[in-house]
């Protein structure tokens, strides 16, 4: 396994799903997991790091919150001294035909699976460039490469996750700070788990490898961008859909 051994890393959404194996993964790597999501939900997660001789810390923050960000943000630094990883992943949705779409639940999406990314990534910025090292992780989707219909909000959002990082790579690499990008397809997760049988069923058909992926599956992708292996590997989208979308 890819090491992290002294690697100091951030995973936000890490209470369940994706994040929570990804987590999971970079702490079994040798890294210090700070561990973040909405209210004590990370708590559990962290646990099941450190009882698997991993170390790891967890954080009640919601992402869309930036003073509560920049205050984490300060206190991992304090604490630790440096940030090596931040994988953006806390993600919602908020389906809906465009016609019955509320500005709401646009609103909500784009804020916390975009701005809040953007949010994230400019706080640990500093210091990855003071360090002249750093690697970012962000997980869009699948739908922020192709669409779906009823997805028009979340689908923005993850599609604007991938341009904010492209961007973003340009900006930094010259300090060798990376940014890339993880988009998993049909991912047996809790958000999946509410698609009926048929709708499956048709999803599953579009899917070469025959398929849903798992999150460990979308962790492993994660882990090897994390890490010195992937050092020449900037700006670009990893798809983890089993051939979903080519």
């Amino acid at each position: 396994m890819t090491s992290l051994s002294g690697k100091i890393a951030i995973v936000t959404g890490a209470s369940r799903g994706i994040g929570r194996s990804v987590a999971e993964q970079l702490g079994a790597a040798g890294a210090t997991v700070v561990c973040v999501a909405r209210g004590e939900n990370a708590a559990l997660t962290a646990t099941a790091i450190r009882e698997s001789g991993g170390q790891a810390e967890s954080h009640g923050v919601d992402v869309t919150d930036a003073a509560g960000v920049e205050t984490l943000v300060a206190g991992v630094l304090e604490r630790h001294g440096r940030i090596d990883i931040l994988v953006s992943n806390a993600g919602i949705a908020r389906d809906q035909l465009m016609l019955r779409m509320k500005r709401a639940d646009w609103d909500e999406v784009i804020a916390t699976n975009l701005t809040a990314a953007f949010t994230w990534c400019q706080a640990v910025l500093k210091p990855m460039i003071r360090q002249r090292t750093g690697r970012i992780v962000a997980i869009s989707s699948v739908v922020g490469q192709m669409g779906n219909a009823g997805q028009a909000n979340y689908a923005a959002s993850k599609a604007g996750l991938i341009g904010f990082c492209k961007a973003l790579a340009r900006e930094v690499a010259s300090r060798q700070v990376t940014v890339n990008v993880v988009a998993p397809g049909l991912i047996a997760t809790d958000m999946t788990r509410t698609i009926t049988a048929s709708a499956k069923g048709d999803w599953s058909t579009q899917i070469p490898l025959g398929r849903m992926g798992t999150p460990e599956d979308v962790a492993a992708a994660v882990r090897f961008l994390a890490s010195d292996e992937a050092s020449y590997i900037t700006g670009q989208v990893l798809a983890v859909n089993g051939g979903m979308y080519m």
